[in-house]
């Protein structure tokens, strides 16, 4: 008969097999909750530390004789990354997918049904095979089944960024094994995501912890699209030279031409989309999770389950649909807790097309109506003056405060803050764009794109011009005061409040019912100045400067020896076939070389350094720093 698990038991296991001396936030609360036989919701950003919420509680679980954990997980890679390093760190950890012979598969379906193995990851469509359910009987029957964790739960709702419908199917589990207790884990979700996934997957009576969706090491930046590609070069030659970073396009086509680019300039970048042949998309994930410095010029198909700790960038050269795919996206960087940015550029085609795309999908207008919602949210928070740390967690429904609880108005630390950006009032050349648009309709009905309408605002002659006979119109040259750029950002900004939409294959332009008001000048516009961001250079929490992957705090002679052990690092790496992080996190190794122990007991006291890793590593490691 399983034994219920002591209070003392998951400290002590993420001492003795993690090698960390205390929880952080929620984490305390949600293992001991799990560890009860509780079900619970989690929301905790990535890098906050959501495994262990699982896996301390499965390998607890496991000791007092209550059997496997099953993690439904819906990425190889992931899986990969995961059982090697519970390996590492001593915990006998397995994964189901297509990626092992039918031999290896074999012999860990009887590593499942003999109750040896601590935790088992497989993808959802794969659980919810009838065979995989009768398997998961017998386990039960046996009394060998601990917990389910359900990892990536927003990819249950049709109103997430990611919705995959074979999530749908993991409402069996509940059906099917309602003693068995279940973890759903997010790292983005708004108030009507979570009401979907508690819905889908029938956790009503779950506990639901929050954590701050706060992650203060990133600096958010989004910057006016010029020239977008050298925007980006810049961006990285200056602020992450060498340092491995993840760039976001829409578009196959647009990841192969970046990524190209790229590496004509200099940047040792990778493509990666669904188009590309499964094997070479694998090769440059394999690439991306064990070399440093490289740059993943990507679709959204990369990214969700990349346990990468030291990506120091994440850039978006395109528009994402709405804040939780931005937040979800940006989360990839900086998951060790060090400096890291969030950087975007952003301009009139983002908006026109993002809009396009809800309004031609074939969803019912209440789904339309509600990613227009979230879309409209995330071009205010493109378009802000003030705080964008503040506008992201107040979508979330959190409040930025001090340490003691008050409330902020600004973090410091995000491109508004560091570089307040002016504004002016915009009211009368908001007033001129939208009259321009009505006469064009008034002048036989015809509608006209975004470079047509300057034109006539500047009183610019071309072939167009001179076709209609625009320049009659009484908005001919009434906005020649203005550069071409500036009215690309009025026109940029009216789409965005809403007050002017684009349609058609063209992107032709039409007056929203909102634009009465503005004509007639009942509503009173405020615009960003177009700026260029300026020139930043890297920060950090201390202000120094940082050497490749290296904290900025260290002194010359540690720096050397953390460069020692990052070597020796890399070929044990090379041995085991696993990512260099999986065996030590920089942030450890740093601390190594900080302290430089002596001796065995000393070593084992570093954060990071469990017992497991302590018996097959720490001579090795005392031999390292010796030598140094």
């Amino acid at each position: 008969m399983p034994a219920p698990v002591p209070s003392s038991l998951p400290l002590t296991l993420l001492q003795e097999v993690f090698g960390y001396s205390a929880f952080r936030g929620e984490q305390a609360a949600i293992v001991d909750h799990v560890c009860a036989g509780g079900d619970a919701l989690v929301l905790m950003p990535t890098g906050g530390g959501k495994s262990l919420c699982y896996q301390v509680p499965a390998i607890a679980r496991h000791r007092q004789g209550h059997g496997v954990a099953i993690v439904v997980s819906p990425l190889i890679a992931l899986m990969h990354d995961q059982v090697g390093a519970l390996e590492e760190a001593g915990v006998h950890a397995a994964f189901l997918n297509s990626s092992l012979s039918s031999e290896e598969a074999q012999h860990v379906e009887r590593e499942l049904m003999s109750g040896r193995l601590t935790l088992l990851y497989a993808a959802p469509e794969r659980i919810t095979t009838p065979r995989f359910l009768a398997q998961l009987t017998h386990l039960q029957e046996k009394g060998l089944l601990s917990l389910f964790a359900i990892d990536e739960a927003h990819c249950v709702s049709q109103w997430g960024h990611d919705f995959r419908s074979e999530y749908l199917a993991l409402s069996t589990l509940h059906e099917r094994f309602p003693e068995v207790p279940r973890i759903a884990l997010t790292a983005t979700a708004d108030e009507l995501t979570r009401a979907d996934i508690i819905e889908r997957l029938a956790l009503q009576d779950a506990r639901v912890f929050i954590s701050s969706f706060d992650r203060p090491n990133i600096r958010y930046a989004i910057v006016e699209k010029e020239k977008p590609r050298e925007q980006l070069l810049r961006f990285i030659q200056d602020e992450h030279e060498d340092e491995a970073g993840i760039v976001y396009c829409q578009s196959r086509k647009k990841v192969e031409e970046t990524a190209a680019w790229l590496t004509g300039e200099g940047i040792r970048a990778l493509p990666y989309h669904a188009g590309l042949d499964a094997d070479l998309r694998m090769r440059h994930q394999d690439r991306f999770l064990r070399e440093e410095g490289l740059v993943m010029v990507a679709t959204i198909a990369f990214g969700m389950g990349i346990d990468k700790p030291d990506v120091r960038f994440v850039a978006h050269l395109d528009l994402p649909k709405n804040i939780e795919a931005y937040y979800q996206e940006t989360g990839r960087a900086g998951r060790d807790g060090e400096p890291a940015d969030a950087w975007m550029a952003y301009g009139l085609a983002d908006v026109v097309n993002q809009r396009r795309m809800i309004d031609e999908s074939p969803a019912g207008e209440e789904f339309k109506k509600i990613q227009r919602g979230k879309l409209d949210a995330l071009l205010a928070l493109a378009e802000a003056t003030d705080c964008r740390r503040v506008r992201l967690l107040a979508y979330f429904d959190e409040t930025y405060c001090d340490p003691q609880g008050r409330p902020l108005q600004q973090c410091g630390f995000c491109d508004n803050c560091l570089h307040p950006p002016a504004t002016w009032d915009g009211t009368e050349a908001a007033r001129k764009l939208l009259s321009c648009i009505y006469r064009f309709h008034q002048n036989g009905g015809q509608r006209f794109g975004a470079g047509h309408l300057i034109d006539v605002l500047r009183g610019k002659m071309s072939d167009k011009v001179a076709q209609y006979g625009h320049q009659h119109l009484s908005t001919w040259a009434i906005g020649a005061d203005l550069s071409e750029a500036q009215w690309r950002g009025v026109l940029r900004q009216l789409v965005a409040l809403g007050h002017v939409f684009a349609e058609g294959e063209y992107s032709t332009l039409a007056l929203a019912d909102s634009a009465r008001r503005v004509l007639r000048g009942e509503v009173s516009i405020r615009l960003r100045v177009a700026t260029q961001a300026p020139k930043r250079g890297k920060v950090s929490r201390s202000g120094g400067t940082a050497a490749k992957g290296a904290p900025v705090d260290l002194e010359p002679a540690a720096l050397a020896r953390f460069e020692l052990l990052k070597a020796w690092r890399a070929e044990v790496a090379r041995e085991h076939s696993l990512p260099a992080y999986v065996i030590f996190q920089n942030v450890t190794l740093a601390e190594m070389a900080r302290q430089r122990p002596q001796t065995l007991d000393e070593l084992g006291q570093i954060s990071g350094v469990g017992a497991k890793k302590l018996e097959a590593y720490g001579r090795e490691i005392l031999r390292v720093l010796d030598a140094s």
